[in-house]
C-alpha cells in the first residue's frame, strides 16, 4: 500500500501531465497556508476538467486556486429560471497570478468551448460578498458571479488582497471572452473571431428560431433539456390558442377570454425563450461542436 507521500508525489506527477502551470504551495493549502489532503483531492478533481486551458497561459502565469460557481444572472433571469439556473449557469473559476479565467461549463463541469478572462489591471476591486464574487471594473461596470462554492470562500478572501491590480488596463476594461481555437480576445457583439475566423452562434438567428419553433432557442444554444420542456409547454399553449380561435369563430361563450389568456401565456413563454437565448449566446457558443485548438 502506497504511503501518503508517495500518493502525494503521484498526484503531482499526474497534474504535470496536463501541462498546466501550478503554484502547488498555494493551490493545495487552506486559507492559513497549511497543506490539506482533502483540498489537494478537490483541486486535482477540478483540474481534470482543464486540460484544454494549457494553450491560454501567459509566461510566468500560475494557477493559484480553482472554484465553482455560476455566471452572472439578473434578478429577472433567476426568477424566470428558478433553481435550475444553478445548472444552466454552472462555471469554473480559475484564479492565477495574472487574471481570473471564467469558464461556463456543462452540468458536470466539462468544457463547452466557452471561456472568458478578467485581467486584474482592468479591475478597481474584486470582493467576495457571501456567495457572490463581485468585480468592479475601471470603466464603472460591475458583475456579480453567484453561488461561489463554500469550499473555497475562505481561501478566496485570503487570496484576493495578495493579487496585484497594477499594470496597463484594456481599453474596454471588463470581462472579455476568448476564442477557444486561437485563444485570442473576441470583440463584443461580433460573433466571429477576427483572427482565426471561428464562427459563433448569433443573437438574430437565435431570436428567429425561438419565435418560430417551440423550444428552438434552447436547442440552438445547446440546452436540450430546456428545449424539450419548453417545446412541450409551447405546443400545449399553441393548441389551446388554436382551439380558442375555433371556438371564437363558432361563437362559444367565454372563448374570447380564453383566447386572450392562452395567447398572453404563449407570448410570455416565447419572450422568456428569446431572453434566455440571448443570454446564452453572450457566452460565445461556437457553431462547431468540436474545436481543435491551435497549439502555441
Amino acid at each position: 500500500m502506497k504511503s501518503d507521500s508517495a500518493n502525494h508525489a503521484a498526484m503531482l506527477h499526474q497534474e504535470d501531465s496536463l501541462g498546466l502551470p501550478l503554484d502547488r504551495e498555494i493551490l493545495f493549502s487552506n486559507h492559513k497556508g497549511t497543506y490539506k489532503k482533502r483540498i489537494e483531492k478537490r483541486q486535482t478533481r477540478l483540474l481534470k476538467n482543464l486540460a484544454f486551458l494549457k494553450n491560454f497561459f501567459k509566461e510566468d502565469e500560475r494557477i493559484l486556486l480553482i472554484t465553482t460557481g455560476c455566471s452572472p444572472a439578473s434578478i429577472l433571469e433567476q426568477f424566470l429560471t428558478g433553481w435550475i439556473i444553478v445548472y444552466l449557469k454552472r462555471s469554473l473559476f480559475i484564479f492565477t497570478n495574472k487574471r481570473i479565467f471564467h469558464i461556463p461549463t456543462k452540468r458536470n463541469y466539462s468544457y463547452r468551448h466557452s471561456i472568458a478572462h478578467i485581467l486584474y489591471p482592468d479591475c478597481d476591486s474584486i470582493q467576495l460578498k457571501g456567495s457572490k464574487l463581485v468585480t468592479v471594473y475601471k470603466n464603472g461596470e460591475k458583475e456579480k458571479f453567484i453561488y461561489i462554492a463554500r469550499n473555497e470562500r475562505k481561501k478566496i478572501k485570503t487570496l484576493l488582497p495578495t493579487l496585484s491590480f497594477e499594470g496597463h488596463p484594456h481599453e474596454i476594461q471588463k470581462r472579455v471572452h476568448l476564442c477557444p481555437r486561437c485563444t485570442k480576445e473576441l470583440e463584443e457583439e461580433k460573433y466571429v473571431c477576427p483572427y482565426c475566423f471561428l464562427e459563433f452562434k448569433e443573437k438574430d438567428k437565435g431570436k428567429k428560431i425561438s419565435l418560430i419553433y417551440p423550444g428552438g432557442g434552447y436547442f440552438y444554444t445547446r440546452h436540450p433539456f430546456l428545449g424539450i420542456s419548453d417545446s412541450i409547454v409551447e405546443t400545449i399553449l399553441l393548441i389551446l390558442v388554436i382551439v380558442s380561435i375555433i371556438d371564437v369563430t363558432k361563437g362559444v361563450k367565454g372563448s374570447g377570454v380564453e383566447l386572450f389568456i392562452f395567447g398572453i401565456f404563449l407570448v410570455i413563454e416565447k419572450a422568456i425563450s428569446v431572453y434566455h437565448s440571448n443570454h446564452f449566446i453572450k457566452e460565445y457558443i461556437p457553431k462547431e461542436k468540436d474545436i481543435a485548438p491551435i497549439t502555441k
